[in-house]
């Protein structure tokens, strides 16, 4: 990578950071006008969270739309001129679109559908679906494409990566997607945990492409990185709005194909640390407690997702979310320094 890539990414992602902060108060109140509210069901609320029930939700156009609109801008020479090289930059962006979309119908559908009493969006058969042909496209496309680092797997010590078969290689991404999908969403429980956690994600992955030369997809993740920032300007305690799952659902699965598209996916585990952690802890709770007896059964956390367990505890929202973003930080620095072995 030429030395004046990484500085111009790292503006980029300023820029896009002023760029969301400008438009995010107007677009707060088209939120507002347009009676987005979040709807959370009662069983689910904790003690101190009454106040967020009606806090406008489907922030995450506030991430994807700059994201998709400087991406495209500034790629789209190369997307008509560097042949697949260049039109690679298409596949995060398919990927962030699409789960957007299907984020934006599940939050619609539980604001204004027929079970938005309850606080709940489409069918959970519906969302995996919809996830599967997502994510099953996705990978499928790379591995016909022949893209960088498909149907390949990078292993820390190993100096190249090794290739796996085509039938392998495949079910593992649409599980990488979909899997880095929902632990996001689901980490999607508290005051600028999602955001932050996914934007130190981001920046973890854009150094690594940028030791690989991957100048289009090193600015799409310091672009991503920006407006994650941008919107946690509202988002931080006490939330203007929330992402919704336009955004949680969108933010992982592209983490997800990016760690795929950097060969680097065997370090998105520690990269991803706190999102993993939230899906297993609610893995471990469902089999736990069903294992011991539903709905009576003993439970190993307080409440999962795991943030909510914590929270139930002596650490406060705050404490949680930045006790949480320290962990990610050092985990995405021991996931570059893995990279680097």
């Amino acid at each position: 990578m030429e030395v004046s890539d990484l500085p111009f990414a790292l503006t980029l992602g300023s820029f896009t950071f002023v760029l969301v902060v400008m438009w995010g108060e107007p677009f707060v109140e088209m939120l507002h006008r347009l009676r987005l509210g979040k709807q959370i069901r009662q069983a689910e609320i904790l003690p101190g969270h009454q106040h967020k029930r009606g806090t406008p939700t489907m922030g995450g156009i506030i991430i994807v739309v700059p994201t998709l609109a400087l991406t495209v801008g500034l790629n789209l020479a190369a997307l008509i001129r560097e042949g697949l090289t260049g039109q690679s930059i298409l596949i995060p962006l398919f990927v962030l679109v699409g789960f957007a979309l299907l984020g934006a119908w599940d939050d619609l559908e539980g604001i204004f559908g027929r079970t938005a009493a309850l606080g709940e969006g489409i069918s959970a058969r519906a969302k995996f679906l919809a996830q599967f042909g997502l994510a099953g496209a996705t990978a499928g496309t790379m591995s016909l494409a022949g893209v960088q680092f498909a149907d390949t797997i990078s292993i820390p010590l190993f100096t190249e990566p090794i290739p796996i078969p085509a039938w392998l290689w495949v079910p593992l991404a649409v599980f990488i997607i979909i899997g880095t999908s929902n632990a996001v969403n689901l980490t999607d429980g508290m005051d600028g945990l999602a955001g932050i956690i996914t934007a130190t994600a981001f920046a973890a992955y854009g150094i690594i492409a940028s030791m690989q030369d991957q100048t289009f997809l090193v600015q799409f993740c310091f672009i991503l990185v920006g407006a994650c920032f941008g919107f946690l300007w509202y988002n931080a305690k006490p939330a203007q709005m929330f992402m919704g799952d336009t955004g949680s659902l969108a933010l992982g699965a592209a983490l997800g194909t990016v760690a795929l598209m950097t060969g680097q996916w065997l370090l998105l585990p520690i990269i991803a640390i706190i999102p993993v952690a939230e899906a297993l802890s609610v893995m471990i709770q469902v089999w736990y407690t069903r294992l011991t007896g539903a709905p009576m059964g003993k439970r190993i956390f307080r409440r999962a997702p795991l943030h909510h367990h914590f929270e139930m505890g002596t650490w406060s929202e705050t404490q949680v979310v930045q006790r949480f973003w320290l962990v990610g930080i050092l985990s995405a620095m021991v996931g570059i320094a893995l990279m680097l072995l």
